[in-house]
Formats: C-alpha cells, sequence, structure tokens
C-alpha cells in the first residue's frame, strides 16, 4: 500500500524546550512529500525521523512567525547540496513575501524552487498533483492562511453487481474507462449501476489563530486534522490576546466538522506536561485523539 502518514518533527511554540523541538510537520502522501513550517532545528530533526530532504515536494508556510519559518534556509541549502532534481513548490502568504525573500536568500539559491504565494482564499494551482489543494485566511497577528488537501471522489467497484450483469476480464476496465457497457444481449450498464461513489481523503492543516470561520471551513470533513492547541481553556484570556486557540477549541470545531483524526499540536513552554490538553479536548471530541510528540508518526486513517 502506499504511505500516507504525518510525521511530526517538532511540536513547540515559541519557544522550543528540551522535549519539544520548533514546529515541523512532514505529511507523507503517496509519492509527495508536503512540510508545513518548518521552524529551526527542521533540518537536524528530519534527520532523527529518518526524513531526506529528496521525498520533500511542496513546502507550506502559514505565515511569518519565527517558530513557523527559520528552518526554511536549511531546509533549502539540504536541498541544494543533495543535489535534489525535482521541483519544489512554496506556498506562502504574499504580503509576507519581503520575509519570504530574506529566508530564501540566506543559503545559495535552490534552482527547482517554484513559488506559490498566496494572496487570497481559494485553490492553488500546484502542478503535477493528484489532488486539490487550498488556502484559507485565518485570523492571527499577522496574515496567516491555513491549507487542505482534498483527494477527489473515485469509485469502488462492487463485485456482487459486476456479477449479477455477467461482467468479468477486460470488460470491468472497459467499463471503468469508458462509463458504460453494451453487453451481448443489447443491454447497456453504466459505471453507476455496478459501483459506488468512494470518497476522497482529506487533511487539514490549521495554526497559530482565534477561532474564526476558516479554522471550521478548513476542518470539514477532514480525514486528519492537525491543529494547534497552544493554551489550555484556563488561559482562554491569553489565547485570545495573542491569536491561538486551546485544546478545548480546537476539539470543539473537530467534532462539529466529523474530524476522524485530531492531532493537537504547537503548544506553549508554559505546559511541562501535556495530559492536561488530552484531557481537555477528550471532554469535547470523540474521535481519535493524537496529543502530538516530536518525531511521532500518525498514520492518516484508512478509507470507511
Amino acid at each position: 500500500m502506499t504511505a500516507r502518514e504525518l510525521v511530526v518533527l517538532g511540536t513547540a511554540s515559541q519557544v522550543p524546550t528540551r522535549q519539544r523541538n520548533h514546529n515541523g510537520y512532514l505529511l507523507r502522501w503517496d509519492g509527495e512529500g508536503l512540510l508545513f513550517d518548518p521552524g529551526e532545528g527542521t533540518q537536524r530533526q528530519m534527520s532523527f525521523a529518518g526524513v531526506s530532504a529528496a521525498s520533500i515536494t511542496r513546502i507550506c508556510l502559514t505565515h511569518f512567525h519565527g517558530d513557523h519559518c527559520l528552518g526554511l534556509p536549511g531546509v533549502l541549502a539540504r536541498l541544494n547540496l543533495d543535489q535534489v532534481t525535482h521541483p519544489v513548490d512554496i506556498c506562502f502568504p504574499a504580503a509576507g513575501r519581503e520575509f519570504y525573500c530574506r529566508l530564501r536568500d540566506v543559503v545559495p539559491y535552490f534552482a527547482g524552487l517554484r513559488e506559490q504565494p498566496v494572496d487570497a482564499t481559494g485553490a492553488i494551482p500546484l502542478p503535477d498533483t493528484a489532488f486539490e489543494f487550498e488556502a484559507i485566511r485565518l485570523d492571527h497577528r499577522v496574515e496567516t492562511f491555513g491549507y487542505r488537501l482534498i483527494e477527489p471522489d473515485g469509485r469502488r467497484i462492487l463485485p456482487d453487481r459486476l456479477a449479477e450483469f455477467g461482467i468479468s476480464g477486460p470488460d470491468v476496465g472497459r467499463l471503468q474507462r469508458e462509463g458504460s457497457l453494451r453487453l451481448p444481449d443489447d443491454r447497456v450498464v453504466t459505471l453507476d449501476e455496478v459501483s459506488t461513489v468512494r470518497r476522497g481523503q482529506r487533511f487539514a492543516f490549521v495554526m497559530d489563530t482565534r477561532m474564526c470561520s476558516g479554522v471550521a471551513e478548513l476542518a470539514q470533513d477532514a480525514d486528519m486534522l492537525v491543529i494547534e492547541a497552544t493554551f489550555l481553556d484556563t488561559d482562554a484570556g491569553l489565547a485570545h490576546e495573542y491569536g491561538h486557540l486551546t485544546a478545548a477549541q480546537a476539539a470543539q470545531v473537530a467534532q462539529a466538522a466529523g474530524v476522524r483524526t485530531l492531532v493537537l499540536t504547537h503548544f506553549s513552554q508554559r505546559y511541562a506536561d501535556l495530559e492536561d490538553h488530552r484531557l481537555e479536548a477528550a471532554k469535547y471530541f470523540d474521535g481519535e485523539l493524537v496529543v502530538a510528540e516530536d518525531l511521532m508518526r500518525v498514520p492518516v486513517p484508512t478509507r470507511r
């Protein structure tokens, strides 16, 4: 089977701790490697996690606060050093282009970089992808976007229905390609009659934001939602002041959106023990709940 999993490279918000590196998340999706928010130390964490630079095909920055982007020069340098030959798309808020250029130009330019500045909510035209990719504006202290990956729906063939019509062998492939098949008795069978919709999978990434409509829109029907839970509800005032979510808020939006696997991350250094984050989120979310740890691997749940 092809691999779809999240490799957690770092989980710290603002200040790294002895146990938590700055942000960094690699989504392995079939042959793609989408690196989200490479904070300081990401290149070293990649080594610990067994992630090669050659596996990165896209880089996505939510915003230009240091804990989400200061690892970019090291990653670009590694792409250059390892002589990665495939192009790498990089998505970033267009309003922060000045900061992006400073980070990019710290190291020798990686020739394969394709810039995809995001200046409005909507689809991002990434080339050569088998999925749709979009950015949605969030509510932080600087312009910030969340990202969502959407796999198109497919079809699941129903063997019992094929048997009813006596369809087998090469005719099955012909029916799938052409959408219909004429039988020897002149009946026409359509693909809809022998299959059902196989819903495409969805992944959402939400960082550094107050609660807003964009959070709910990104999370809707996600098979996996990776979302910041910087604070606990006891510090909800601080969360709102500094543009963040609490574990309870993240869990509530996930429950309402029908999320299957909820991954909490981006924890303030004020919390040494994250068990309270788990307990707080579990009050509101009854799906698979993961409190992220550095170097953890979380599989994208299989299709329903």
